[in-house]
């Protein structure tokens, strides 16, 4: 766990390893629906996240987190849209509608989560990343396109549109509390939607599957949806939400390369959303934006290292390069370099 908060300051690896993490559990999860209840197996992959990072926080002895109060409406947003509002949507939207195409509807996570941040966020955005994120949403379309589509009715489309909204909103209301340790607001967020859907799966008439299955789908969980959350949350800090949901686009094309190893075939379309995808990903790499700008006095408190923008006295002296944490002040400073939307730079352009 040491290495992942190592990867976890730098945003483009934690938001590949979070799509990494998450598209690996598309083709695992295959396994464990058989013969089990699709909403019963969500709400055990939610609760694997949330009970597997509150024993890791237990363990580590990580601190105790209180956000600050201007936060929790937020954090309360977050919760409601992606672990409570989101499933059930989607849930509703399946029984109404094939799953391959709702598996290529869910591609419209991405693109709202970037419209919204970029228009409603008032994130900044340029050509070549507005360019990168439709190659890597085309790769994704592409990827999950089905070769045959049964008739889909309006209302079961428009929940799957809707619960990819609700989780486009997520990842945009998450960003606000971004700063907080991601471990603790991945555990918090796993047990409210793993809570939530357990109920909901059981008012259905859903029932536990054996113990074998429970074990190996809260093992999946902790990993392709806690971890994966987690370090999501550290690449929202670096990176901004646009960027960070792009990079997250990959995930079904990880997923399908683990269906490679297991044994299934490689297709022209895998070979053409890959290409989409690896020129999208190459775009946001080589991304230089660089200008002019101001950073207001702020107080705020967060895992640093004294960089050009953590200039502050300790009463004991830190060394440079050493991630510490506590309440610090930035004053105004106008300068120039390059640099992503981060929690210091979310100034107007």
């Amino acid at each position: 766990m040491r290495k992942l908060k190592n990867i976890a300051s730098s945003g483009p690896q934690a938001a590949l390893l979070a799509a990494l993490l998450f598209g690996a559990a598309t083709p695992l999860a295959g396994m464990l629906l058989k013969n089990n209840s699709p909403w019963m197996i969500a709400a055990l992959l939610y609760l694997g996240s949330g009970l597997g990072l509150t024993t890791y926080r237990r363990i580590s002895g990580a601190r105790q987190v209180v956000p600050a109060r201007a936060e929790l409406l937020w954090f309360a947003g977050a919760i409601a849209c992606g672990g409570v509002l989101a499933p059930v949507l989607l849930m509703m939207g399946l029984t109404g509608m094939p799953a391959s195409s709702a598996s290529l509807l869910l591609n419209a996570e991405g693109v709202f989560t970037a419209l919204l941040a970029w228009f409603a966020f008032k994130e900044n955005v340029d050509r070549r990343i507005m360019l990168g994120m439709l190659a890597i949403v085309v790769g994704a379309v592409i990827l999950s396109w089905p070769a045959q589509t049964g008739a889909v009715t309006l209302w079961p489309m428009l929940a799957v549109l809707g619960a990819c909204l609700a989780w486009g909103l997520d990842n945009n209301l998450t960003r606000k509390v971004s700063l907080n340790d991601a471990t603790w607001i991945a555990s918090v967020k796993g047990l409210a939607a793993g809570g939530t859907n357990l109920v909901l799966a059981l008012l259905s008439g859903a029932h536990f599957p054996e113990a074998p299955v429970i074990g190996a789908t809260l093992l999946v969980g902790f990993l392709a949806y806690g971890v994966s959350l987690a370090l999501f949350v550290a690449a929202l800090r670096h990176l901004g939400t646009a960027r960070t949901g792009a990079y997250f686009s990959v995930a079904p094309f990880f997923g399908a390369g683990l269906a490679l190893l297991s044994g299934e075939r490689l297709t022209p379309q895998l070979v053409v959303a890959g290409l989409f995808m690896a020129w999208g990903i190459w775009l946001h790499l080589s991304e230089r934006h660089a200008h002019t700008h101001r950073h207001d006095e702020m107080e705020h408190d967060h895992e640093h290292s004294h960089d050009e923008h953590h200039l502050h006295e300790h009463d004991v002296p830190v060394a440079p390069g050493v991630t510490h944490r506590h309440r610090h002040q930035h004053l105004g400073l106008t300068h120039s370099h390059a640099h992503y939307p981060d929690a210091h730079h979310r100034h107007r352009h």
